[in-house]
């Protein structure tokens, strides 16, 4: 990665700069940070181990060998040697000022020097500056070692060169620059969050809306749509096939009502309508309404299965959804005369775009998933619903060989198909095909031990006796079937050489 900065100075190790620590550190980037209090270094500390935590559950890519941590004691000390320079000191303009300036006057002559800013013009910050040319305002957001967005701003002295540059070296570590053109107070995102926080605090002020409330309408509706798509690309889909022109001629005339206390809006004449319907059309990149539509909904499905992980926000009202669903769902018809002499199907799914690891198949842990949800199909197919498991005890696994045969993508609809291959009183054995649809050749098999535990004595005790009565007549009813080819296989010793 040749746009990768060696290393970087940082001044300020508050929650921004402690952010930016982690974030080079973590990719690998030797950091030496410079703050006056005494606090800063346990801050730091513990805001990298965070940072440590959830990069584990971020990617399965392994990382690099994590950068080495120093602790300067002056500005000088902490930009010898860097790359970039990296200034997130408090939003005070004399003691930035003063900071960058020190910075230029010690930094090689090639160091890119920035701000965290979040909205103090460049050319004031570059005022004071030696070397004024190489310097931007790179403008993160907390948490800046997870968040990847950031704001790169020039000042009247700053060459074009830096903010190539710069872009390239936050690209090298895993975020997202958007380049803002023209100097203003705030750059975009800020400003955004600004006309949000204005209208919120009205909100509240006029006993409206309490603050749980308002953060409750953002978190459960738009906020998760603007992971997504934004502001104008979730318009021109509400503006239907006709895209973004019908929605501002639709909604644009509701904007001079008093709905909001932030009214002064810029007049929709037809040269800025067509420069909003020209600027969207070339954002959605030749993708119809339905083909956005199809990517927003996937995504939904995404954010909100990984809120539900958590418990949180609107995966909390799925999660509960889901439970309410689950009483009230029929188990899969039990087979019986000649149906019972044919595998059982009882589970399908299509492949979703999050299950696709780094290599653009599908990771192995959803193989493993796949024949487990197939397995919870199986145990109520036999009668173990949730009285059983209360009351009796379940099986559970105690030994599984998945056999990976072909490479699943995103968008493949998958059945399995299960065969039970034997039985005792305690133990079920049984062997899972998963198959593509209209295709007969498996994708992977998997072949599966379980042990039956009594509920109350957390120990293997026999299955309940119209449990045992039911598998006994499947384990029957499927010797009839060919042994699958794999059933009982053990891995092979490979030659070497």
């Amino acid at each position: 990665m040749p746009d990768r900065p060696a290393a970087v100075g940082l001044l300020g190790g508050g929650v921004i700069g402690g952010g930016w620590a982690a974030r080079f550190l973590l990719n690998g980037v030797d950091v030496r940070i410079f703050d006056p209090d005494p606090h800063a270094a346990e801050r730091i500390d513990e805001m990298l181990e965070n940072a440590r935590r959830a990069y584990r559950r971020l990617t399965l890519v392994p990382l690099p060998p994590e950068g080495a941590l120093t602790h300067a004691s002056s500005v000088e000390e902490a930009v010898e040697g860097a790359d970039l320079i990296q200034e997130s000191a408090p939003e005070r303009l004399e003691l930035k000022q003063r900071l960058l300036a020190d910075a230029s006057r010690a930094a090689g002559a090639e160091a890119i020097i920035c701000s965290s800013t979040s909205g103090l013009r460049p050319s004031l910050l570059q005022s004071q500056m030696a070397g004024a040319e190489r310097f931007v305002v790179g403008h993160p957001f907390n948490p800046v070692y997870l968040l990847p967005l950031v704001e790169l701003c020039g000042g009247g002295a700053t060459a074009p060169e830096t903010l190539a540059r710069a872009a390239a070296a936050y690209e090298a570590v895993g975020m997202r620059p958007v380049i803002v053109a023209t100097e203003i107070d705030g750059f975009v995102a800020d400003r955004l969050l600004e006309a949000l926080w204005r209208e919120a605090l009205w909100l509240v002020h006029d006993d409206i809306a309490t603050v749980e409330e308002i953060d409750d309408a953002i978190r459960y509706g738009a906020g998760l749509r603007w992971a997504i798509m934004g502001t104008f690309l979730t318009y021109r889909i509400a503006g239907g096939r006709d895209g973004m022109r019908h929605f501002v001629e639709q909604f644009g005339p509701t904007l001079s009502e008093p709905w909001s206390k932030l009214v002064d809006v810029p007049e929709l004449s037809v040269e800025f309508v067509d420069k909003l319907a020209a600027q969207s059309d070339a954002q959605a990149r030749g993708q119809t309404i339905t083909q956005l539509e199809q990517q927003r909904d996937d995504c939904l499905v995404t954010l909100l299965r990984g809120l539900r992980a958590h418990g949180v926000g609107a995966g909390e009202t799925l999660a509960a959804w889901e439970r309410d669903l689950a009483r009230t769902v029929t188990p899969p018809p039990r087979s019986n005369g000649a149906a019972m002499a044919a595998p059982l199907e009882l589970f399908a799914s299509e492949v979703e775009p999050e299950w696709i690891d780094y290599n653009g198949h599908v990771t192995e842990s959803r193989y493993l998933e796949m024949f487990g949800l197939a397995t919870d199909e199986l145990l109520l197919h036999i009668g173990l619903d949730d009285d059983y498991r209360a009351t009796t005890g379940s099986y559970f696994t105690v030994e599984t060989h998945i056999c990976h045969l072909r490479e699943l993508f995103a968008g493949d609809r998958v059945r399995v198909t299960t065969q039970l291959l034997g039985c005792d009183a305690k133990r079920l054995h049984f062997f899972h095909v998963l198959l593509r649809d209209g295709e007969e050749d498996p994708i992977a098999t998997g072949e599966h031990m379980m042990l039956h535990v009594d509920a109350a004595t957390g120990h293997a005790g026999p299955a309940r006796a119209d449990v045992a009565t039911r598998v006994e007549a499947l384990v029957a009813a499927h010797a009839r079937l060919p042994r699958p080819e794999r059933a009982g296989r053990r891995i092979g010793a490979v030659p070497v050489g």
